[in-house]
């Protein structure tokens, strides 16, 4: 029983002799406690049996250090003698070191001298490029120059006065103001005396369309269109341009007075060079005809700066020049009328008075004209002898029946809209100088014309007797006339927006490279926006459905341009802080929009115009490639308008740019593991393009 126990404590001391050699030295307690736990006396042969067992490691370990004796001594050794050589390595290191640390000094002033002065080059180029802006030789930036040279004096030029240049500048620019005074001025002395030139042409044209308008009066009664004639004649013939700038310059210079006061003195001299007879000029019909021409066209003129400027030309001074003329025009005739031997002369010349005075009532001017040429009228004979021979116009009217007048009358006018005065519209419409407020005029005033061909339908019956109701009845073609001209002018709004916009797109200048965005949005944009908002202010005065789609027409058009200058293929790389910077620029698109720039949208549709750059820059703002792949093709998809091509054509701009930005970046692991993911993402996009393409 004795053996029996003995060998079970043997056994349990073995064990616990591998729990020590084996565990962790925190559960080495509770084993030994386990010994003193056994029979008495049992740790005292445990003892023996620890002693045992370090005996026998420590000849084992004997063993194994003879053993490696040799080679410890060896490797000693060999240490010993590359001592020496690793001291001359050392010095190596750090001779080497001390050359390559004044290598780099001189490296480092140089790469910050290099920096400098391209700094000093960049901002040399931008104010360059700003001074440009004052240069009053280019002649149509006037006001530009003169709001720069503004911002120069008040705003930048006070925050460097302290350099000597600035001074010079400050110095300079009063001079510049009177040089681009200078300028104007010089312009407005060419349109007068071109004015002057060809004041007989602009009188001679006006007299010719108010012919045409009286011959259709006396058929229709269309009052309406001489207010077409009245405005295409003074815009066609003459640029009126030179006299807005000049003006405009004089009044932003304060000196606006000094500028009505020279222009109501030059035309006032005119007056008298224009009411002043050629000595021959009562031998020939033509040269009656040449005087009443001249005198029509400066006062055309006249009253076109009358209505288009403010102030300029006030009513008092135009009735001041009328009265002068008048009196001049009666000497005039009362001298050049007395010999009975040209009777044709006087009789033509009074059928010239006729036109003026009914032309010049139409411009406003007073009827004591009429009273005054009654007067003057009076040396000329009543009857003419040539009128006596030809049978009064009204006899013709006998030989035709009512039926017969009202077709003539119809027909004549449909000649009428549809040849001339469609034409008129048209080429109107067309012109390069028509701008949106023109065209949003024109569109109210053929609105008006459209409904007021119902009174001339009328007004034609009331004539002729005849019901529009007749089978053989000409119907009139007026409505689908102005229908055309307001859908053209329409168009062209339309056109002309999608042009604004283009010209403001290209002032955008991205770096596309940037590091990070300014955290506002660009110039260009806000500048864009501005436009567009103050111009479909205007569009207030349209019919709506016009306004909405000039509106959503420009958005969509604005988007699509964004988007193409994103995709487009000569740009070759983008950053993540051009995205972000790009971000910004759409945001303001879609707060323009949701600010209801035009009244009539339902909920955010005109934001829908935007809904695929939205969509595109979220997914790669947020980087949610996952969420995209997972969701691709689902109709629920957070990303549903995100071409699977144009993502692919975007993460690979940004792709380059990871690769090209930093030649360390394939070191850093976060670089790394971007640089895959977006590989990636790119061979999935690659898959569901290829995809897409077989399926179609």
């Amino acid at each position: 029983m004795a053996e029996s126990e003995s060998l079970e404590t043997i056994t349990e001391h073995e064990r616990i002799l591998q729990e020590i050699e084996s565990t962790d030295t925190a559960c080495v307690g509770p084993t030994l406690r386990s010994v003193y736990d056994d029979q008495p006396n049992a740790h005292k042969r445990f003892m023996e049996k620890l002693d045992a067992r370090i005996r026998n490691h420590d000849r084992e370990i004997e063993k194994m250090c003879n053993f490696h004796h040799q080679g410890f001594v060896d490797a000693i050794t060999e240490l010993l003698k590359v001592r020496a050589d690793a001291e001359k390595l050392m010095g190596q290191v750090s001779d080497t070191n001390r050359r390559l640390q004044d290598a780099g000094r001189e490296v480092t002033a140089q790469t910050e001298e290099v920096i400098r002065c391209r700094i000093q080059q960049r901002n040399m180029a931008t104010t360059v490029e700003k001074l440009q802006l004052c240069i009053p030789g280019e002649m149509t930036r006037y006001y530009s120059a003169l709001k720069t040279m503004e911002q120069l004096e008040n705003i930048y030029i006070p925050r460097v006065s302290q350099y000597r240049f600035c001074q010079i500048m400050a110095e300079t620019l009063p001079k510049l103001r009177e040089e681009i005074k200078e300028i104007s001025m010089s312009d407005l002395k060419d349109f007068l005396e071109s004015i002057r030139k060809h004041s007989d042409k602009i009188g001679e044209t006006a007299m010719r369309q108010h012919h045409c308008l009286m011959h259709c009066h006396r058929k229709c009664s269309f009052n309406l269109v001489g207010f077409l004639f009245k405005v295409l004649t003074a815009q066609d013939l003459v640029d009126f341009s030179p006299v807005y700038r000049c003006l405009h310059i004089y009044t932003v210079l304060g000196d606006r007075e000094t500028f009505e006061n020279y222009y109501r003195k030059q035309r006032k001299k005119q007056a008298r060079l224009v009411l002043q007879p050629q000595s021959n000029m009562h031998e020939t019909v033509e040269g009656y005809r040449k005087y009443f021409n001249q005198i029509v066209g400066f006062f055309v003129v006249e009253d076109h700066i009358l209505h288009a400027t403010q102030g300029l030309v006030t009513r008092a001074f135009t009735d001041e020049l009328w009265n002068m003329a008048l009196s001049k025009i009666i000497a005039v005739l009362r001298t050049h009328s007395v010999s009975p031997a040209h009777t044709l002369v006087p009789t033509e010349s009074e059928h010239c008075r006729g036109c003026i005075r009914s032309l010049m009532q139409g411009f406003d001017i007073p009827l004591s004209f009429s009273l005054r040429c009654a007067l003057a009228r009076q040396q000329f004979p009543k009857k003419l002898p040539m009128l006596q021979q030809r049978p009064p116009y009204f006899l013709f009217n006998l030989y035709f029946s009512s039926t017969e007048i009202d077709d003539m009358l119809r027909k004549s006018t449909n000649l009428l809209l549809t040849r001339t005065l469609s034409s008129c519209l048209q080429n109107l419409i067309k012109k390069p100088h028509i701008g949106l407020t023109e065209l949003v005029q024109i569109i109210i005033n053929t609105t008006h014309l459209e409904h007021a061909c119902k009174y001339l339908e009328d007004f034609i019956t009331n004539i002729t007797n005849v019901s529009p109701e007749t089978v053989h009845t000409t119907r009139l073609y007026g409505l689908s006339t102005f229908k055309d001209a307001r859908h053209a002018a329409e168009g062209e709004i339309y056109t002309k927006l999608n042009q604004k916009i283009d010209e403001f797109i290209q002032l955008a200048d991205y770096e596309w490279g940037m590091a990070e965005s300014d955290g506002r949005a660009s110039g260009y944009l806000m500048d864009l926006i501005n436009f567009l908002r103050s111009t479909f202010q205007v569009f207030t005065h349209l019919p709506g459905k016009v306004a909405q789609t000039a509106c959503m027409s420009s958005c969509k058009h604005l988007a699509t341009s964004l988007m193409q200058m994103l995709l487009d293929t000569e740009l070759k790389q983008i950053s993540m802080g051009a995205i972000q910077q790009f971000n910004l620029d759409v945001m303001q698109c879609e707060l323009f929009a949701s600010s209801e720039p035009v009244p009539g949208f339902q909920g955010d549709t005109l934001q829908l115009a935007f809904i695929d750059l939205r969509q595109l820059l979220d997914l790669f703002m947020v980087w949610d490639w996952s969420t995209y792949l997972a969701d691709y093709g689902q109709p629920t998809s957070k990303y549903l308008r995100v071409n699977p091509s144009t993502a692919l054509a975007l993460l690979e701009k940004m792709k380059d740019t990871s690769k090209k930005n930093n030649i360390f970046s394939q070191f850093r692991k976060n670089d790394r593991d971007k640089q895959k993911l977006i590989e990636t993402v790119v061979k999935q996009l690659r898959s569901l393009v290829n995809g897409m393409s077989q399926h179609s």
